[in-house]
């Protein structure tokens, strides 16, 4: 491999992307094959105004063999795109919670698990530390068990549950969300061990991750398994729909569709609701049924202004 390759174009996806500078590891079948080159973006894309992302699949060109540099010639059609984290082209977001150390906040986790799945992204949850209290880990999950979702035991204390995550994440291109703290650094650690992230401990006075993840990187687990690691949420946008849509986004709801007495119940005020018979026997957790509530009231305020 020589100068001759300058200006030969290579197909990559974009792993990391820092100050105008986008990390392309090429994926062609090549000698080149697993090379990351640091490129820059043609002016055309900020023509037409389309900024490369981490995660996009793209053509470039190499510029330097010796400095394995080059320029991003075409980004190709994304799949998907999330605005935070600015990546694209998900298959799937596996969300990373402490069962302690921090406490789960579930009000934005809901949040986040309606925005997925109002997005039309795949969401698995992933419960880190389950070594400090596996009875409650079991208890958790089974909320969202029976709301719809994949749950993951792990700890990355005892490398327990990791098998099963390298599972889940097998042959897609999936991102660790979550708040800082939890743990996402130290599981990309273990399954990428060349990512040499910063795992800083968590910060017992205010118990919240120091931001360890600045930026969002897309890590190689094997062939066609990548993971992004993205920077900690410590807030989450609202849905954009209406609030009459809110309930068809609560999945454990669907059991009792048609089974109130008014057609249309949003299972707040009305009497006879099947919902919330089944909150008082104990059927629906009332962990989701706050978040839902309390995400209903949102969306009524801001429909009045």
């Amino acid at each position: 491999m020589s100068n001759l390759d300058e200006g030969k174009v290579y197909f990559a996806k974009i792993i990391k992307g820092i100050a105008g500078f986008y990390y392309c590891i090429i994926l062609d079948e090549c000698e080149r094959k697993g090379q990351i080159f640091s490129c820059k973006a043609k002016g055309i894309f900020r023509n037409i105004g389309v900024k490369p992302l981490v995660g996009d699949n793209v053509d470039f060109e190499i510029t330097d063999t010796k400095d394995l540099e080059g320029n991003v010639v075409k980004i190709h059609k994304r799949k998907n795109a999330l605005i935070r984290p600015a990546v694209a082209n998900i298959d799937k977001v596996v969300i990373v919670l402490a069962v302690e150390s921090p406490s789960p906040a579930f009000y934005y986790l809901d949040k986040y698990l309606i925005n997925m799945s109002n997005a039309g992204i795949r969401v698995d949850i992933c419960w880190n530390k389950t070594d400090l209290n596996e009875a409650k880990a079991i208890e958790y999950a089974k909320v969202y068990e029976n709301a719809g979702f994949k749950n993951i035991m792990a700890s990355t204390k005892t490398e327990g549950g990791l098998d099963k995550l390298r599972e889940a994440l097998k042959g897609e291109v999936s991102v660790l969300a979550g708040a800082s703290g939890v743990g996402k650094s130290s599981i990309t650690n273990i399954l990428a061990p060349k990512a040499n992230m910063d795992t800083n401990t968590v910060s017992r006075k205010i118990e919240r991750g120091r931001h360890t993840t600045r930026h969002s990187e897309l890590f190689m687990i094997d062939d066609n398994t990548f993971v992004f690691d993205t920077p900690g949420f410590t807030s989450v946008e609202s849905p954009t729909f209406d609030k009459e849509e809110l309930r068809f986004h609560f999945h454990e709801f669907d059991k009792y569709d048609g089974k109130c007495r008014f057609a249309g119940c949003v299972h707040i005020n009305e009497p006879e609701c099947a919902v919330k018979k089944a909150l008082e026997i104990g059927s629906i957790s009332k962990i989701r049924y706050q978040s839902y509530k309390k995400m209903y009231e949102e969306l009524s305020e801001r429909r009045k202004y």
